[in-house]
């Protein structure tokens, strides 16, 4: 085993990697950039290495730094982790080429694997099911337009190179093919620096499911169970869970058997995942594989008990598995929700600030995954990834209860993240159902064009939190002015029941509140509906609030400002706002506001890079045009214009920086 590696990573794998790292007794070196100074992996490593700028290209992207640091840090192997240099077969040569071993599989397998229409063509020979299509890559317009008929419609224009779902396009006709190969050439060669396209069939609504393979270098490889990764935003998945319930066993065996032939067909070793499509007949077809850790590797570790790093280690070390297929077993039901540093209301566009306030959920089936903490620095030039909560049961319906309670506790705070939606996702019928596909999202959870379902009994048990928050309050309020009622010769009485009026978005609810602090036990009654709580002692300066309702323990993420009321909790995030009937009443009469948008400016609507300016002064732009495109997060926006208008002065260039609500141009006429 090796005495010391380099992690040519960052975040919360880095940290990930570290731990099993000390459990092994192995010594780790992590190399930084300017923004990661100060980063909890940092922290964690035994030596750290400085690489240079934030911008990747400068630091975690150097192969070169990366290689020196190892070297001169006595190191005996680098781990890539995912991301960044991980897929690179050049950086796997490089690091080989330098003596030290390359955590992964060979440079060979990684090109190969790389390449979609070779890994297509080995999937083929080892007699693996692919998508229909052609195996090559288009020359033009005119054979695009052949392939695509003879295919049918709707088909997928894909990269040959690149993950991700960058340079991806769907066509429904003829008339669509020309833009759409000309913007999946534009991206490809910008992504990858290869605009080599290929033609498959379309497959609409299929699930995602992925087969976790591990190969020593003996001729020993195995599968694992199943994972299931279906819920995806932008191609990204965001919720993972081990079993699929789409799977059964002869389903599961027949495609482990299938992926396992396929790596010996590529000369595949260490960890990998072979991805497949599963249509609504259960048929699965081969979609690429993955030649690293996968981000949702803990699922896998949570039902098998393995440490599929420290399997890594030991395959790279030279050690043989030590397992034989009829030792893989998994136990219950993992599930994982990705947090990421992302606002899905403004269509999951990159977010950054400072982690202002940070608490971690914790019990004995919760797992987290984290690379951040109170204090931590979330810029624009690296992944959206922030951690990972990973819940283990033995079945999926207690797997989920534990998750929601998990992501009710979990603080984030000091910029917007995709927290409340994942736990939305989660709690929505239909996921309960397990009636899942990749599009999903889209499908029902796609703001503003419909209101996802909420449950009516999430919905009473947030604004009961809220209620019990105001009420309180004012009870401290109402017993600290006893003793000026006593001194002034005023009887006071005190009441059997509260009512309130609470509203939080679109809903209001009137509630009779029964009870007192002193015993903790309430009766409360919400539109009818009766409910009996018990609450612990209340104090207004925490964010977490544990309630016993009819008996089951809930918890919710509270913010107590003024007369507002602030709950998070099964993915509902309101602001609430409590009055008396009374006062409800007069606010029926106060005007609304009226949020008027600036018709003349365009601003930034993220923090990022500029990319491209698309517009000229003096040229006539209609709403909905994209202006400018912003690199934020390793992903490129355009903001659109808000009006038809004419271009009067361009405030920015590529290049250069900028922050949400920066004006980047001015128009003269709308």
């Amino acid at each position: 085993m090796f005495d010391k590696i380099l992690i040519a990573n960052r975040g919360e794998i880095a940290v990930r990697i570290i731990r099993t790292c000390k459990k092994l007794g192995i010594g780790t070196v992590a190399v930084y950039s300017e923004e990661d100074a100060r980063s909890l992996y940092v922290k964690m490593a035994d030596e750290a290495a400085f690489l240079g700028g934030a911008r990747p290209i400068e630091s975690y992207l150097n192969k070169q730094k990366i290689i020196d640091a190892a070297l001169n840090s006595n190191c005996q192997a680098i781990h890539p982790g995912y991301g960044f240099l991980s897929e690179n077969a050049e950086f796997c040569k490089l690091t080989s080429d330098a003596g030290l071993v390359f955590v992964g599989p060979s440079p060979a397998a990684i090109a190969a694997m790389g390449d979609k229409i070779v890994s297509k063509n080995m999937a083929i020979k080892a007699g693996v099911p692919t998508v229909p299509g052609h195996n090559r890559p288009v020359a033009d317009i005119d054979e695009a337009i052949v392939q695509a008929d003879s295919i049918g419609y709707p088909v997928l224009l894909k990269p040959a190179a690149g993950g991700g779902g960058k340079g991806m396009r769907i066509v429904y006709d003829k008339d669509g093919i020309e833009d759409a190969l000309s913007a999946c050439k534009k991206e490809t060669i910008k992504s990858f620096g290869d605009d080599q396209i290929f033609v498959e069939r379309y497959i609409a609504a299929p699930r995602h499911v992925e087969i976790q393979i591990i190969a020593d270098n003996h001729g020993n490889v195995v599968y694992l169970v199943e994972r299931e990764c279906s819920i995806q935003r932008r191609y990204q998945k965001i919720i993972e869970e081990t079993p699929s319930v789409a799977v059964d066993e002869l389903l599961r065996e027949k495609m482990g058997k299938l992926a396992c032939g396929f790596a010996r067909e590529a000369g595949y070793t260490n960890v990998g995942t072979v991805e497949f499509i599963l249509d609504s007949n259960k048929n699965f077809y081969f979609l690429e594989m993955n030649t690293r850790l996968q981000v949702e590797h803990p699922v896998t570790e949570m039902v098998t008990g393995l440490d599929l790093v420290e399997l890594q280690l030991k395959i790279a070390s030279g050690e043989p598995l030590g397992m034989q297929q009829k030792d893989c077993r998994f136990s219950g039901w993992a599930i994982e929700a990705r947090i990421c540093a992302e606002d899905p209301s403004m269509g999951f566009m990159p977010s950054t600030g400072i982690v202002t306030r940070y608490f971690e959920p914790r019990g004995k089936k919760v797992r987290v995954d984290s690379g951040i903490q109170a204090g931590s620095m979330i810029g624009v030039y690296y992944d959206s990834l922030l951690a990972k909560i990973i819940c283990h049961a033995e079945t999926r319906e207690d797997a989920l209860a534990i998750l929601t309670n998990a992501l009710n506790g979990y603080h984030i705070e000091g910029f917007a993240t995709n927290l409340n939606f994942v736990n939305a996702v989660i709690n929505h019928h239909i996921f309960i159902e397990g009636d899942i596909s990749t599009d999903f999202i889209k499908k029902y959870m796609d703001a503003p064009k419909l209101k996802p379902v909420v449950n009516i009994e999430h919905l009473h048990h947030a604004a009961i939190a809220a209620a019990l928050v105001y009420h309180n309050k004012k009870d401290l309020i109402r017993l600290s002015l006893k003793p000026m009622a006593a001194h002034v010769g005023v009887t006071a009485t005190l009441k059997d029941s509260y009512h309130y009026i609470v509203k939080g978005g679109d809903d209001v609810f009137d509630l009779i509140v029964r009870g007192d602090q002193e015993s903790k036990k309430w009766e409360i009654t919400v539109d009818g509906v009766e409910y009996k709580v018990v609450t612990p002692k209340f104090e207004f300066y925490r964010r977490r609030l544990s309630l016993k309702i009819n008996g089951k323990d809930h918890m919710l993420r509270m913010q107590n400002r003024g007369n507002f009321v602030k709950a998070a909790y099964c993915g509902i995030c309101r602001t609430y706002e409590i009055y008396s009937p009374r006062e409800w009443e007069l606010a029926s009469f106060m005007p609304e506001s009226i949020k008027r948008v600036a018709q003349n400016i365009l601003v930034s609507s993220m923090p990022g890079m500029i990319v491209e300016v698309k517009v000229e002064p003096g040229e006539m732009v209609h709403r909905g045009q994209q202006l400018v495109i912003i690199e934020s997060m390793k992903m490129e926006s355009g903001v659109a214009s808000q009006c038809d208008a004419k271009v009067s002065e361009i405030l920015v260039s590529a290049g250069q920086p900028v922050e949400t609500g920066d004006i980047l141009i001015k128009f003269s006429e709308t």
